[in-house]
């Protein structure tokens, strides 16, 4: 029964791509990328709460309390209710600055804005890069979902399936496609988190038998010093950047307005309220399985135990499509990178058949990369957001930067990502501060600090400005 039910809504995920192409005559590669820029405003809410609110809400949520406590929860929930406020002033200037350049990629809108063809080429390695570890957070997650089915699959098999599901989403309909998956993976999500939440809740404090006791490590109970330091100044870093990463801005160039996408980032906070449901089931988990070998499968394995297998089915496949929904989308986004900003000799009327070819080998390298390295998801959403993030920078000089020059934006770009890395490798220690804000000041002082010593000689409009605005 949890196979077949899990087959079930895989399937109606399917239907709904498939639906999705109604009326497109010509899937061309504007529709593909970006819909037309047509998706009205509950649209792109959907698409972009599917993106943000990916398979980490649901597994690697309960597994960071489950392995570090409080420190996690505080971040984690502390940064998305940071981000949205964050969200409501730049996600429309996101949209203006891609319609002004006519810019289907994110890469796209910084080459045009700052008419440099190696800027362009920078920002589409940078926006490679930083995709490819997301993409793989989202295999992490994906292949210990899959896992719980007990099906004779390889983690490469199983990673696979995950991937041509992915492809066939995309493959249908482009964006559109996703964005009416999103539907079924919201529903299938929320109701698979609230239901191991509220079984949680019953076997610690609604049996009729004496309540269970708590029992929680100290470490997991309070935050002093360093874990202190991390989670504020990951609150501040990751709430500032989460609309400005290249994983999540390429959504909202889908509005067909900026008041479309101004009003998409009003309602979503409203999904928070599956975290809480997520907390019950770390804090019961803490209590009945303290020694549990793999923390990222802390949910799924609290899920089997207290729900029934259709049920268990239905938790699974809510997973595993907030997993493959954000592939599909980040796939298609480098798919363009490569064949519209990397590869630009490619005509346009084979761009579509050389995207579909490059969704193929980037689920490919995501998964290869899952398979080398697999990490607590944590670490790896971490890692990720080093990386991403560093694109703020250039959001903010194409923003207000006037004199701000191509080779600023660059370098800033490649200073924080390096800086990200080494210091992420090396593990530094830095009294808990969050190393991707460690290197995103250092990338700010050379994007900016490069402009005031040698300004662009070609003043640039900036985007907050608005679209009359004069760039003298």
């Amino acid at each position: 029964m949890m196979i077949f039910v899990f087959v079930l809504v895989m399937a109606l995920s399917i239907a709904a791509a498939a639906a999705a192409r109604f009326g497109i005559k010509n899937l061309d590669i504007n529709h593909m990328l970006v819909a037309g820029r047509s998706m009205p405003a509950f649209l792109v809410f959907v698409l972009a709460v599917g993106e943000v609110y990916s398979i980490g809400s649901i597994l690697a949520f309960p597994a960071g309390i489950y392995a570090k406590g409080l420190e996690s929860a505080y971040w984690y929930m502390g940064y998305l209710l940071l981000a949205y406020p964050f969200a409501y002033f730049t996600a429309p200037l996101i949209w203006r600055a891609a319609k002004r350049h006519n810019a289907l990629t994110v890469p796209e809108v910084f080459g045009r804005h700052f008419e440099s063809r190696n800027l362009e080429i920078v920002m589409s390695i940078g926006a490679l890069i930083a995709v490819a570890t997301w993409g793989q957070f989202q295999f992490v997650g994906i292949q210990v979902a899959l896992g719980e089915l007990g099906l004779e699959l390889s983690p490469a098999g199983l990673l696979g399936a995950a991937g041509c599901l992915a492809f066939v989403y995309v493959g249908l309909a482009g964006v559109k496609g996703s964005a009416f998956v999103a539907f079924i993976k919201d529903i299938a999500m929320m109701v698979g988190i609230v239901a191991v939440g509220v079984a949680a809740f019953w076997a610690i404090w609604g049996a009729p038998a004496e309540p269970m006791p708590i029992s929680m490590p100290a470490s997991h109970l309070s935050m002093t010093g360093p874990a202190l330091t991390f989670a504020i100044t990951t609150i501040l870093f990751q709430g500032f950047g989460l609309y400005l990463q290249p994983s999540v801005s390429p959504f909202v160039f889908t509005g067909k307005s900026e008041a479309a996408v101004k009003s998409a980032t009003v309602f979503m906070p409203l999904y928070l309220i599956m975290l809480p449901f997520g907390a019950i089931v770390a804090l019961y988990a803490l209590t009945a399985f303290p020694n549990a070998e793999n923390a990222n499968r802390i949910f799924l394995d609290i899920a089997h135990g207290l729900l029934p297998p259709w049920l268990v089915g239905f938790v699974i496949a809510g997973a595993c499509l907030a997993g493959i929904l954000v592939l599909s989308v980040n796939a298609l986004s480098c798919s363009a990178i490569v064949t519209r900003n990397l590869l630009p000799s490619v005509p346009v009327t084979a761009q579509r058949r050389w995207t579909r070819i490059t969704i193929a080998v980037f689920l490919i390298v995501a998964a290869s990369l899952t398979l080398v390295v697999p990490k607590l998801m944590i670490g790896v959403l971490n890692f990720s957001n080093y990386i991403a993030i560093q694109f703020g920078a250039a959001w903010l000089a194409v923003f207000f930067g006037r004199r701000v020059s191509a080779t600023s934006v660059g370098s800033g770009l490649v200073v924080g990502v390096v800086a990200a890395v080494v210091l992420y490798a090396t593990e530094v220690d830095l009294g808990g501060a969050n190393v991707g804000l460690v290197a995103f000041a250092a990338n700010l002082a050379i994007t900016f600090g490069l402009d005031w010593l040698m300004p662009s000689k070609t003043p640039c409009k900036p985007v907050a400005l608005g679209n009359n605005a004069s760039a003298a």
